[in-house]
């Protein structure tokens, strides 16, 4: 019964993502997440229900928690990393003498990842994506920033195996790794510029959150300020039907880049 409802959760992340009121979007997601809950406790084994999950509770905590109720999207992101990690292991991914894959060396890490392939890139996007944005959320933490390397190395593989996945989010996330922090601690400002180019060309610059991500991290981290204000006014007046498939995504960038603009002052 659980198998031959997944269609209908394919369909129902469709038309979610074609959904261009925030209200309602963040009203039905908790009853969605419960229904989810329940399959994935009759059928616990089941890798894509897990990613589901992984990428249900990344996008709840992203879009309507990260900007009013941190501990809250901590949590979810967690919740998500848990269910990333468990379909990893589902796939295949060992951590020998320990049954935590957080704790896997880096190494050891990189040298399973080289065994995974295209149909794998969901389970490591979703995982890395949960993984990098708690740890941005802790940022101030050593033993968080410490764990970076992980979900790194998985985007990494996600890049390799499939670029264009998730409207090139890997692109992105490897724009926000490069352009949040200075050349002296790693940085890279022309390298994050390519990742957000690049993801802006997957998706024809339909979509708004490269554009969001280079504003929030790159153009502060350059104190750009000129390109910080131009970039967000840029989102806050595109049009609703710029992205049909991708509404609800461009409909909480433009929300967080109103946001980003009421506090330009205190940053620049």
């Amino acid at each position: 019964m659980v198998r031959a409802s997944m269609p209908m959760i394919e369909s129902g992340i469709e038309v979610m993502n074609q959904e261009p009121d925030l209200q309602l979007a963040e009203d039905s997601m908790p009853a969605s997440l419960s229904l989810l809950m329940g399959m994935i406790n009759l059928d616990p084994e089941n890798t894509q229900l897990h990613i589901y999950a992984a990428q249900a509770y990344y996008g709840f905590s992203y879009g309507f928690n990260e900007d009013s109720d941190i501990e809250r999207a901590e949590k979810f992101y967690l919740r998500g990393l848990e269910h990333g990690l468990t379909a990893l292991k589902l796939i295949g991914l060992r951590a020998e003498g320990t049954n935590d894959i957080k704790m896997l060396a880096t190494d050891e890490l990189e040298k399973q990842l080289q065994g995974f392939d295209k149909d794998d890139v969901p389970a490591l996007f979703w995982t890395a994506s949960n993984w990098a944005k708690w740890i941005d959320l802790n940022r101030d933490d050593a033993a968080s920033l410490i764990q970076l390397s992980k979900p790194t190395a998985m985007m990494q593989r996600v890049l390799e195996l499939d670029e264009t996945f998730y409207f090139g989010g890997a692109h992105i996330f490897f724009g926000v790794y490069y352009g949040s922090r200075s050349p002296m601690l790693g940085g890279n400002f022309e390298k994050s510029k390519h990742h957000f180019d690049s993801a802006r060309e997957i998706t024809g610059h339909k979509l708004l959150v490269a554009d969001l991500m280079q504003a929030q991290y790159l153009s502060r981290q350059m104190n750009d300020r000129e390109d910080f204000h131009q970039r967000l006014l840029h989102i806050v007046a595109a049009p609703e039907d710029l992205y049909p498939e991708a509404i609800l995504i461009n409909k909480i960038v433009q929300r967080k880049a109103a946001l980003l603009l009421s506090r330009e002052d205190q940053w620049f």
